[in-house]
């Protein structure tokens, strides 16, 4: 189970590994197929450098998560399948355990703060959860709903745990197969599983691959704790609710700490300035989370040109009110250099 502020990982101090992720490629192709990693000369001719898109906003809930939700409900015990699983989520994650629960015949129960997205709400109530809404963010809603398991006997669910990581890394072993010549790989960090998943996988495989972490400077708590090397909380006030924690993972800083590369801050408004250009250059929508990497890629681009460079779009579930915000305030964006 993941922790959180200065925690451990696991009890023996183990991390996901390569093989674990390779084992885990069944229990997620039960369910799900490769997604698309596109070449994309606008964007290339943008960072001056081959910029390729992982397409997971192409996933049937709209983002990655779900692969690490089907690894972890495939290996549940049949005890902890009768007690129903209990998570919180601004959306994402919570979408991917409610679709792993409904394949498995499983009962979840998602905590989601005020103000959520309401469209990642409705697909989980239309994947058969049952929704609590509970505080002002998503740790608040955590730590209630963590409560709730406990007192009802329920397998909680946090959003780093090694199952999710290791279902989270066939992502990134689609991306090293499909382009074994990737030099750098961008990928958006809330709680930290897909980033560690990525850095795992590519590392494993070829040192060589510089993994890069972006978050939003307008919640900065996992990448103030990477950079200090100790848990660090901070104010969150991002428009991107899949970066948007304001404590760190203490299992996922740990990996992160091994692994990383290197991890940047975007400001909020690059991050919807890069919503619009992968609109206009992929026609494809990005959430906040999902677009960071292209701002982190912008603001990196003297560091990367020439190389070939794969960014994640983790999702894309952006609601319409959100679009409609970033569209009316195009103008006011910076361009890119």
């Amino acid at each position: 189970m993941d922790k959180q502020l200065g925690g451990q990982g696991s009890a023996d101090g183990a991390m996901p590994t390569l093989r674990e992720v390779i084992a885990a490629r069944p229990h997620v192709y039960r369910y799900l197929r490769p997604t698309p990693l596109y070449r994309y000369s606008g964007l290339s001719e943008l960072i001056g450098a081959q910029v390729w898109v992982k397409h997971e906003n192409h996933q049937p809930v709209g983002a990655f998560k779900v692969r690490g939700g089907l690894n972890l409900v495939a290996q549940l015990s049949a005890e902890e399948r009768a007690g129903g699983l209990f998570t919180a989520s601004t959306g994402n994650h919570g979408q991917s355990i409610a679709y792993a629960a409904r394949a498995y015949g499983v009962r979840a129960t998602i905590a989601v703060p005020e103000g959520a997205n309401p469209g990642k709400v409705a697909a989980m109530r239309g994947l058969g959860a049952e929704l609590a809404v509970h505080g002002a963010d998503f740790d608040s809603a955590r730590e209630w709903i963590m409560g709730v398991a406990s007192e009802r006997g329920g397998r909680f669910v946090g959003p780093t745990e090694e199952l999710l990581i290791q279902g989270v890394g066939t992502y990134a072993l689609e991306i090293i197969e499909d382009l074994p010549e990737v030099d750098a790989i961008i990928v958006p960090v809330g709680a930290g599983s897909g980033v560690c998943a990525t850095a795992i996988v590519a590392k494993s495989i070829n040192p060589a691959i510089q993994v890069i972490g972006v978050q939003s400077a307008q919640a900065p708590a996992m990448q103030l704790s990477w950079a200090a090397g100790k848990a660090v909380s901070a104010d969150m006030n991002t428009v991107a609710e899949g970066l948007a924690t304001r404590v760190p993972f203490e299992n996922t800083q740990r990996i992160m700490r091994k692994y990383l590369d290197d991890f940047v801050l975007v400001e909020d408004a690059a991050i919807e300035a890069a919503i619009l250009l992968l609109l206009e250059h992929t026609r494809n929508l990005a959430e906040g989370a999902g677009a960071a990497a292209l701002a982190a890629a912008v603001k990196l681009r003297a560091r990367l040109a020439g190389k070939c460079v794969v960014l994640v779009m983790s999702g894309g579930n952006l609601s319409l009110d959100q679009l409609r915000r970033v569209l009316e305030r195009s103008g006011t964006y910076a361009r890119a250099p």
